[in-house]
């Protein structure tokens, strides 16, 4: 497995660098985002503690995490980046993102620009267990998982078709959109088998 990296952060990678805490933190700093929308916005300015990975093997990535989101659009997650061979970028994040009034779980896909979809958070609370998956088709799969239960947020159906791919980073994120502070992603919540990456 692949050293982990951290970009857009001064703060160092926790644990060893091959291996992650049970319980670690990941903190975002205020005018922090991943989003573009047209005509010309283009942020890429959020904390990611990444591995890469080759796209063609990537399995499953699974994270437990949870914060006090406070400010509108406050947010963190699991991400898939894909760097091509042009320059270009396109990701996937899922996570939980603070809006209109409420935590909810978020969806982002990023082809050409920036698509965006909520539920709420069946809990109701800040928290949650999602995973990304490769399924039989070649779809990458968003879960929400409660226990043993897994149901699908989102499918992603390209994103295995791309074909000019540098480099893939699968990892977490936080953001904070917002100029009020800094908002810290605690990833584990204390469980053992919650920042999982399984590639071929």
């Amino acid at each position: 497995m692949s050293q982990f990296n951290i970009v857009n952060s001064k703060e160092g990678v926790p644990g060893d660098g091959t291996t992650l805490p049970v319980e670690f933190t990941l903190q975002a700093h205020p005018s922090t985002d991943i989003w573009s929308k047209p005509p010309n916005t283009q942020s890429f300015t959020a904390p990611i503690l990444y591995q890469s990975v080759p796209l063609q093997s990537f399995k499953r990535a699974r994270v437990a995490f949870g914060a006090q989101w406070k400010h509108k659009y406050d947010q963190g997650g699991l991400i898939l980046v894909l760097h091509n061979k042009d320059g270009s970028q396109k990701w996937v994040k899922a996570g939980i993102e603070l809006t209109h009034g409420k935590p909810h779980l978020s969806a982002v896909a990023k082809d050409n620009w920036s698509d965006w979809s909520l539920l709420p958070v069946p809990s109701g609370g800040g928290a949650a267990t999602l995973e990304m998956a490769r399924e039989a088709d070649d779809s990458l799969w968003i879960y929400l998982v409660e226990g043993v239960q897994k149901s699908p947020i989102r499918e992603v159906t390209w994103i295995f078709q791309e074909e000019n791919v540098k480099e893939c980073w699968v990892g977490v994120y936080a953001a904070r959109p917002g100029t009020e502070g800094d908002v810290q992603m605690i990833l584990g919540q204390g469980k053992v088998i919650t920042r999982t990456v399984e590639i071929n």
